[in-house]
């Protein structure tokens, strides 16, 4: 087990390599989900801005 561990005496760049690639790998899956979810945070936002400036203000006509 530990000759396989070893790889032949290049195992710290055979690790590395691994340790990049599933680094990359879960990065690749993890970013555009927090990113899809701050979208959907900005535009809802959006949303409800562009509709409280198009609904009249409440109460104004009650003061004519």
């Amino acid at each position: 087990m530990s000759d396989f561990l070893a790889m032949g005496g290049y195992a710290f760049f055979v690790w590395t390599s691994y340790g990049i690639f599933l680094t990359t790998l879960v990065l690749g899956l993890v970013l555009p989900a927090l990113r899809r979810r701050a979208l959907i945070k900005e535009l809802r936002q959006a949303y409800r801005r562009a509709e409280a400036r198009r609904k009249p203000p409440r109460n104004q006509g009650a003061e004519q």
